[in-house]
């Protein structure tokens, strides 16, 4: 059961969805037909974006339905929404050359506040891959394990699956058979300790207080719950490393202050601000990690992780054309003026609607004249067609008369030839 579209004013430097949905946050939505999909929270939300406005709808699983009314809340905590950006835009450029240099390309990119848990295993499936093969991963988890919702365009669509899903004794082999290599073992050990040895909520008692989760505004926080001491806590987990922990800290816990570094940010450090001097080192240990959070931290402030996400982004082979142009690809270009164009014709055909049902009353009124003049004109058509069939099949027997008649005169003149050969 699907909702009817609803727009929220929006512009595309306080949210851009062609560069927020692609840029490594987020590995489940999927666009069909120029529409963003993805489930979040037992329905299935769709997104479209226009320069002014993005709309949205969502569709509702037949069993156990969440009101319609609750994605409007969900989405604009989902998508961070209270969060002025283009006053961080602003800020950031003021503060930081570089910044200002690549921003402009890559406007409304915003920090997803996604659920804890689903962040926490899609980048632990991150570990030595690509956002593609970590999106298909994801994609294949809420297939075998995650509950149906919906299908789209032939394409199924479930939820993310639970800790106690994922913590069973065939997981792991069953990843592994599904191409998740060594990400399988990690997969399978976290969530038994998630679900078997934290106590349930324990994602939530490390979050930021002041960023509830997008589904449930009402939690209780833990006891003076910390950036740091959330990282250290992630740690502890199966297959989690620091880029990992910042990760979840910074997409599934609200801590904005969290930088994640991995190859693409140690690179910017160093190309973009002289990071270690002359080292050019590929490899960093835990405590040149610690100094390129810090030292982010320190240009970007409390919302450092969200600024890094801008050069981050910049620095992606599949944004290159973006950062070359100064502006959104050829492609997004295209389907923004599709979408536009689609909304004026939404309302051309209200308007041809309108016109169409007065024009029906006044044409019941000579209907029935218009009746017997189309079959008079029909019968009139069909005594041509007969005479046409007539003169056509004229044609055609006399073309194959004529052919006899040819063919007959040349048999004639070939026999006399071979008599006369034969008397010689």
């Amino acid at each position: 059961m699907a909702s009817e579209w609803r727009k929220l004013p929006l512009s595309l430097a306080e949210l851009c969805i062609e560069t927020t949905l692609r840029c490594g946050q987020s590995f489940r939505w999927r666009k069909i037909n120029n529409e963003w999909h993805c489930v979040l929270s037992n329905r299935l939300i769709t997104l479209t974006q226009s320069p002014t406005h993005l709309s949205y709808k969502s569709t509702l699983p037949a069993i156990n339905p969440p009101p319609h009314e609750t994605t409007l809340p969900l989405l604009q905590s989902y998508l961070s929404l209270g969060v002025p950006l283009t006053q961080l835009y602003t800020q950031w450029s003021t503060t930081d050359l570089n910044f200002a240099r690549r921003c402009s390309s890559f406007t409304g990119i915003r920090i997803l506040n996604q659920d804890a848990w689903e962040t926490l295993i899609s980048f632990i499936c991150s570990s030595n891959n690509n956002i593609s093969r970590i999106s298909s991963m994801v994609n294949n988890l809420c297939l075998h394990y995650g509950p149906y919702i919906t299908t789209i365009s032939g394409e199924p669509f479930h939820d993310f699956p639970s800790p106690e899903a994922l913590s069973g004794p065939e997981v792991e082999s069953h990843l592994r058979s599904l191409g998740f290599g060594y990400r399988a073992k990690y997969i399978a050990d976290t969530a038994q300790i998630i679900s078997q040895q934290r106590p349930k909520g324990w994602l939530d008692q490390i979050r930021n207080p002041a960023v509830p989760p997008a589904d449930n505004p009402k939690f209780q926080p833990g006891e003076k719950p910390t950036y740091r001491k959330a990282h250290e806590a992630l740690l502890e987990l199966t297959g989690v490393g620091p880029k990992v922990s910042d990760c979840v800290c910074l997409m599934g816990l609200g801590w904005w202050e969290s930088v994640p570094i991995d190859t693409h940010v140690w690179q910017i450090a160093q190309r973009d601000y002289n990071f270690g001097g002359k080292s050019k080192s590929k490899t960093f240990t835990k405590g040149m990690y610690e100094s390129v959070g810090d030292h982010f931290r320190n240009i970007w402030g409390e919302y450092a992780g969200w600024a890094q996400s801008v050069l981050f982004t910049a620095n992606l082979k599949s944004f290159a054309e973006q950062a070359k142009t100064g502006k959104r690809g050829k492609k997004e270009e295209e389907e923004d003026k599709e979408n536009a164009d689609v909304v004026v014709k939404k309302e051309k055909v209200v308007k041809q609607e309108v016109a169409r049902v007065v024009k029906n009353e006044e044409l019941t009124v000579s209907s029935t004249r218009k009746r017997k003049a189309v079959k008079e004109e029909e019968s009139q058509q069909r005594d041509e067609d007969v005479k046409m069939e007539d003169v056509m099949d004229g044609l055609t027997l006399s073309s194959q008369v004529s052919q006899v008649s040819t063919t007959s005169t040349t048999t004639r003149r070939v026999s006399k030839r071979i008599k006369a050969r034969e008397s010689q």
